[in-house]
């Protein structure tokens, strides 16, 4: 007698019970899977974004809008700073290096920022063609930018005001491609970068800047002053010497200049602490889901076992053991399981590829990595426990069946 068999049939005697059941587990499984996956990449690109940054100097207003906007480029500056006020950060002696950032423009949704080599090298991002911008108007680009644009060394092209349309085009100063990066799965990937001079010249600041080379104006130790309130920057991603740094320096600034300084730490943590609500609430209505389809499974197998009484009962007769019967229906809530958890998985990656199109789209960022998890493993464990345990309860049932009794009744 072939166990699998009998119990493949049985679900298929009873279509729709069995689809129930195990729609209930797919919808449970999926939506835990899929959130398993999102916490772990969006960890994984926040923490990659925010290594090696301490704090984030930029215009008073939000602290958080002005993390992600400077090391993840997804939200609007919070406005500009003077380029004066930035160096004396920047010459602090409690600082180890300052990376200045210069925003607003875009070409094609891509941000085009203001920098120097500090920015890419922070990154560890290596030029894969070409080289790293030198002089004004000269630009390096990220790979995405450079496999959705399709722009490569030698092309030219000009900015628009703004992050996400091509309406306010300077098109009387053009930035020419000089280098593309390799991917390296950074926020490196989807900008482009060029010096802080190119930033000052498009938007017609003065002329005593725009030859001046950016490691000159931001260099360690030596930065010049400058004393032209019209030159300005977005912000600074700050790196402290020692943890003294942090203890001084941000009140420091809150308090005493028209510049803001967020803990990047502080800001991040609180941003997970508000998404964790969220997610954990989801978490709770798919545990919720995957117990409602334990409940199914239960119900489904206590009434096809008081159908099948009689069907039992003379399996029993022909020799079948109640241990073997037994099985025969814990293999059902198993095979339950085992579909649930399989859709439930292939579920969860086509809501991680259509929520990674929908972040390309918005924001740039992409999620691509759909390798089974070592929690979806504990996840498989506890879909299995839940099959056998609904399954098992019913099935105590076939111990009680009287075989005369049953077998006289029909």
């Amino acid at each position: 007698m072939n166990l699998f068999k009998i119990s493949w049939a049985n679900l298929k005697n009873k279509p729709l019970n069995s689809f129930l059941s195990a729609l209930l587990m797919t919808l449970g499984i999926g939506l835990i899977s899929l959130l398993l996956l999102l916490n772990k990449q969006l960890d994984d690109q926040f923490r990659r974004n925010i290594k090696g940054i301490d704090m984030v100097v930029g215009a008073k207003g939000s602290p958080l809008q002005l993390i992600l906007s400077s090391i993840y480029q997804v939200d609007s500056p919070t406005g500009n700073i003077s380029l004066s006020e930035a160096q004396k950060v920047m010459r602090n002696p409690l600082v180890k290096t300052a990376i200045p950032l210069s925003m607003g423009d875009n070409y094609l949704s891509y941000r085009i920022v203001g920098t120097n080599a500090k920015y890419p090298n922070h990154y560890e991002a290596k030029v894969k063609e070409g080289r790293l911008f030198a002089t004004t108007l000269e630009a390096t680009i990220g790979a995405k930018v450079a496999e959705v644009t399709g722009l490569k060394v030698g092309d030219t092209f000009a900015g628009a005001h703004g992050f996400d349309n091509m309406d306010d085009v300077h098109g009387d100063k053009k930035y020419k491609v000089v280098g593309v990066f390799e991917r390296n799965n950074s926020v490196i990937d989807q900008l482009i970068l060029t010096d802080l001079t190119s930033v000052w010249s498009i938007h017609e600041h003065t002329e005593t800047t725009q030859g001046a080379s950016v490691n000159d104006l931001f260099s360690d130790g030596n930065a010049p002053q400058s004393d032209d309130p019209s030159e300005e920057i977005t912000s600074l991603l700050v790196k402290f010497r020692n943890p003294m740094g942090m203890v001084a320096l941000p009140r420091f600034i809150n308090e005493n200049t028209k510049m803001q300084a967020a803990s990047v730490a502080f800001e991040i943590n609180r941003l997970f602490s508000l998404l964790g609500v969220g997610i954990d609430t989801l978490r709770a209505i798919a545990l919720i889901i995957i117990l409602i389809a334990g409940v199914s499974v239960f119900v489904s197998l206590y009434n096809s076992l008081k159908e099948r009484k009689y069907e039992m009962a003379l399996m029993l007769s022909m020799g079948a053991t109640r241990a073997r019967l037994f099985v025969m229906l814990l293999l059902e809530g198993i095979m339950l399981a085992l579909a649930g958890y399989a859709a439930g998985v292939l579920l969860s990656r086509v809501g991680l590829w259509l929520f990674s199109r929908a972040a390309e789209s918005d924001y740039h960022y992409s999620f691509s990595d759909f390798n089974l998890l070592s929690e979806e493993l504990w996840l498989l464990a506890g879909a299995l426990l839940i099959g056998i345990l609904a399954a098992a309860l019913p099935s105590l049932g076939i111990y009680r069946i009287n075989l005369s009794r049953t077998l006289a009744e029909e």
